[in-house]
């Protein structure tokens, strides 16, 4: 388990998750920074990228915030997204994880990011705007 308190960095876009078909390609618009996640499986092409990128005509999930784990985070460590998906859990907050190398992504629709913040403190992480 995770034994120092977790340092998170609310991220200032708003983003949209996506999906296609399998065998579709990652439209251009995707691939747009700070940050964007394309995960292809046998199911489908999921892509989480900033809202504002995407065509307003294109079926998606709008409204989601994102929360950087401050990182890099040893791959050894235990716990790390059970201290985090606990509390948020308890206060009713869905979420959207995504790992990386370095570090881990929550996604939390805009309506609950208050609900977020607030359980998030509770357990003792420190956050900070981007």
């Amino acid at each position: 388990m995770t034994r120092r308190p977790l340092a998170l960095e609310l991220l200032e876009e708003r983003f949209a998750v996506c999906r296609l078909p399998p065998t579709a390609g990652a439209p251009r618009w995707a691939e747009s920074p700070p940050f964007f996640s394309l995960t292809r499986t046998t199911d489908e092409l999921s892509i989480i990228c900033p809202e504002p990128k995407v065509p307003a005509d294109f079926g998606c999930d709008r409204g989601w915030q994102a929360l950087k784990v401050q990182g890099p985070l040893d791959f050894g460590a235990v716990g790390v997204l059970q201290a985090l998906l606990a509390p948020l859990a308890g206060a009713g907050v869905a979420v959207l994880a995504i790992s990386t190398h370095d570090t881990d992504y929550l996604l939390v629709k805009e309506a609950a990011l208050e609900a977020a913040l607030s359980a998030l403190k509770a357990q003792g992480c420190h956050l900070r705007a981007s």
